[in-house]
C-alpha cells in the first residue's frame, strides 16, 4: 500500500487534503498520472499545506462553475440510434463514448470521462445515466436508445421501449402457451420406460 494525499475529492476514498492508503496500481496508473493525488512524502505535505488554500479556492470556483452547468442541464435526455434485434436487444452496446457524442451533437459540452454507467445498455429503451461534472456534482441524463428517430419519441411519451405490435403480441402468445403446457405436462415414465 502506497499513502498519498488527495488533491481532490474521491468518490469512496476521500476528500481534499486526506491522507489515505491505496494499492500502488492505483496511485501509479490513475490518481497520479491524472495529478489528483501527490505520494505522502514530507515534502509534499509540505508543499501541500502552503498549497492547501490556493487549492481550496480553485475547486470552490469550479463547484460553482459545475453547479452552474448542472442547472443548465437538469432533465437532460439524449437520443442514440442503433440497430437492434425483433426483440429489442442491441447489436453491441451504447458507451460512455456515445453518450457523450450525443450530448455535444446537442451542443452541450460533456466529455466522456464524465459519464459512469453503472451497468452496460444493451437494450432499447429509456436509461437513467450518472454524469459527475465536478467530483463533488453529479446530474442525471435519460439516454433514450432506439432504433429510429421516430421510434425514440413514441418512446419519450410512452415511458419504455417500443418493440412492435406484432413482436409484443407473439411475446404474450408464447408466454401464455408456456403458463398452459406447464400445467399439462406428465412425465412419460409409463411408455417406452424400458
Amino acid at each position: 500500500m502506497i499513502e498519498v494525499i488527495l488533491l481532490e475529492r474521491i468518490e469512496r476514498l476521500g476528500t481534499m487534503g486526506q491522507t489515505v492508503k491505496v494499492r500502488p496500481g492505483y496511485a501509479r496508473n490513475y490518481l497520479l498520472p491524472q495529478k489528483k493525488a501527490l505520494r505522502a512524502t514530507k515534502e509534499n505535505l509540505e508543499l501541500f499545506d502552503k498549497q492547501r488554500a490556493e487549492l481550496e479556492a480553485k475547486n470552490a470556483a469550479k463547484r460553482v462553475e459545475a453547479e452552474k452547468l448542472a442547472e443548465k442541464l437538469d432533465g437532460l435526455k439524449v437520443v442514440i440510434i442503433r440497430q437492434a434485434s425483433e426483440m429489442g436487444m442491441l447489436y453491441g452496446s451504447v458507451t460512455a463514448r456515445d453518450v457523450a457524442d450525443a450530448a455535444q451533437d446537442a451542443k452541450h459540452a460533456i466529455d466522456r470521462l464524465m459519464v459512469q454507467i453503472d451497468t452496460p445498455i444493451k437494450t432499447l429503451g429509456l436509461f437513467p445515466v450518472k454524469v459527475k461534472l465536478h467530483p463533488e456534482v453529479a446530474i442525471k441524463v435519460t439516454v433514450n436508445v432506439a432504433r429510429s428517430p421516430e421510434e425514440a419519441i413514441i418512446q419519450a411519451q410512452k415511458g419504455a421501449a417500443v418493440l412492435k405490435a406484432a413482436e409484443a403480441a407473439a411475446i404474450a402468445e408464447a408466454e401464455k402457451s408456456m403458463i398452459e403446457n406447464i400445467g399439462t405436462e406428465t412425465p412419460d415414465t409409463e411408455a417406452g420406460a424400458e
